[in-house]
């Protein structure tokens, strides 16, 4: 019998956007530090109903910048 889908996996990363604890956990950072980083402009996260989201591609955005200004 094969095994059910994982619901957290299948919906992520795949489906193009993250959750507050999946941006969070992607970025290895504090729930804390992504909020201050969406006060601060410095990151974009949109919502849907009651929920807050970040785009995959925002969040790829985001980290190149960041290389950019290291670099």
């Amino acid at each position: 019998m094969p095994k059910p889908p994982n619901i957290q996996t299948d919906r992520g990363p795949a489906a193009g956007v993250f959750t507050i604890d999946e941006a969070a956990a992607y970025f290895r950072i504090s729930r804390a530090s992504l909020y201050r980083l969406i006060g601060r402009g410095e990151l974009k996260r949109i919502q849907i109903g009651g929920r807050s989201l970040i785009r995959r591609a925002d969040a790829d955005t985001f980290l190149s910048r960041c290389a950019g200004e290291v670099a």
